[in-house]
């Protein structure tokens, strides 16, 4: 059913949404979904970088646990 919109119904959507809302709320809109857009990428990079250093952290310590050697 959406594979026949096309360019100009597009644009006919894109008029009528315009009206309803007005500019300047659209701009709101747009920037509040900027914002979330930027949180979300910041969100996924830090938990990446947390997943790799604990990753490290693992590989790093390949010593045996043996309680004989502490004096």
């Amino acid at each position: 059913m959406l594979n026949n919109i096309g360019l100009p119904g597009l644009l006919l959507i894109a008029v009528v949404v315009l009206v309803l809302f007005g500019r300047g709320k659209i701009s709101s809109l747009m920037g509040e979904v900027g914002k979330g857009i930027t949180a979300f990428k910041k969100g996924v990079k830090d938990g990446t970088k947390e997943i790799e250093d604990a990753s490290v952290d693992e590989a790093r310590d390949v010593t045996p646990k043996n309680d004989k050697d502490k004096v």
